[in-house]
């Protein structure tokens, strides 16, 4: 649970942009959680269940300037574009281990996905244990739980939907041919070309 001296109060900013609503928590600049989906009940139902307990919390229609640039790069990497600015995740409230499976996700590039058991190799623990750590991700698409897949490159699981999944990486192939890596904790995490990944049946 999460004391208050942890986060003292959260607003909620939201709206749609093209095809979706997109949301985020925000807390003294930094993002709490974020969430997305087709229906405006259903983005704010997600938000609030990636958010930590017993925080006090305001919903705001109106845009700030942060949480307006923060939602349309949720757009863009619905859409398969890129996108520099690295925001500020309040993670304190997670768990060291999530903590540092998440950091390792986040340097997943596009046009590449990992598999469950490659962040498992590096911050250690189980492939299934990364795998609860992803379908409890507070912040998708900006840690990318969507690049993350089975051994067998088929896609797995995705609390937005296996279809969602599969459009997202989709958009986001670059034509690359090769395996890469990158080193995250003094380790490599093996990435692959997104044109590895088996369509769903």
């Amino acid at each position: 649970m999460v004391s208050s001296e942890s986060i003292k109060m959260m607003k909620i900013y939201y709206s749609r942009i093209g095809a979706y609503w997109l949301t985020v928590a925000l807390e003294n600049q930094k993002i709490v959680a974020t969430a997305f989906s087709r229906s405006r009940e259903h983005v704010l139902r997600r938000i609030l269940q990636n958010l930590p307990y017993n925080i006090p919390f305001q919903l705001e229609e109106k845009l700030t300037d942060l949480s307006e640039e923060i939602l349309n790069t949720l757009k863009m990497i619905l859409e398969g574009e890129e996108f520099l600015r690295e925001f500020d995740l309040k993670m304190e409230y997670l768990s060291p281990y999530k903590r540092r499976v998440l950091s390792c996700l986040r340097r997943v590039p596009i046009g590449y996905v990992t598999t469950y058991s490659e962040p498992a190799k590096v911050c250690g623990g189980s492939p299934k244990a990364v795998g609860l750590v992803m379908a409890s991700n507070p912040f998708p698409l900006l840690i990318p739980c969507h690049r993350v897949i089975r051994s067998d490159m088929s896609l797995g699981g995705f609390g937005y939907g296996v279809k969602t999944k599969w459009e997202i990486l989709t958009r986001e192939d670059r034509g690359y041919e090769k395996p890469s890596k990158v080193r995250i904790f003094g380790k490599n995490l093996i990435l692959y070309p997104v044109k590895y990944v088996k369509s769903p049946s």
